[in-house]
């Protein structure tokens, strides 16, 4: 089995603003509520593999990962995959960017599925995503709403 989510949010900033602060990847940390470490390993060309280190969970448990992304900003958009895959059989994000008359529609697409052995199926993993998903565009968005408004815009 496989799943799917789709989510997006639009953002009050000019999409080269949206663009280089959300791919600027040793800032990570400071855009999202959820990572405690970025680590870039490997960089050639558009393609960056990097390990992301999550905060620990309440029980202490540490969640990290490679990931390998590479960036088309021409075509305005980011495919991801995990390298190291954990709990998941694959796991693919694409990143989509759209100028809007409101400033910039961010999209993220997750494919994924659960192996069978790991702690939560396809179904709860899809709706653990999208509450995620929803906390992490909604920071996103106000840090980047606020830089621009402080004039501080990459």
């Amino acid at each position: 089995m496989s799943a799917r989510t789709d989510n997006e949010i639009v953002i009050a900033a000019p999409l080269n603003v949206v663009w280089d602060i959300t791919n600027d990847l040793e800032h990570w940390t400071e855009l999202f509520s959820e990572y405690a470490a970025v680590e870039v390993l490997r960089r050639e060309g558009d393609t960056t593999t990097f390990r992301l280190t999550l905060h620990p969970d309440k029980d202490g448990k540490v969640w990290s990962w490679v990931s390998e992304r590479e960036a088309d900003r021409e075509a305005r958009t980011v495919w991801a995959r995990r390298v190291e895959t954990g709990n998941f059989t694959y796991m693919n994000i694409r990143w989509e960017y759209e100028e809007t008359p409101g400033g910039t529609r961010m999209r993220w697409t997750q494919d994924f599925e659960m192996k069978p052995e790991a702690t939560m199926d396809d179904a709860a993993m899809t709706e653990r995503i999208n509450r995620n998903s929803k906390t992490q565009m909604e920071l996103i968005r106000d840090r980047i709403e606020q830089r621009v408004r402080e004039g501080v815009e990459a």
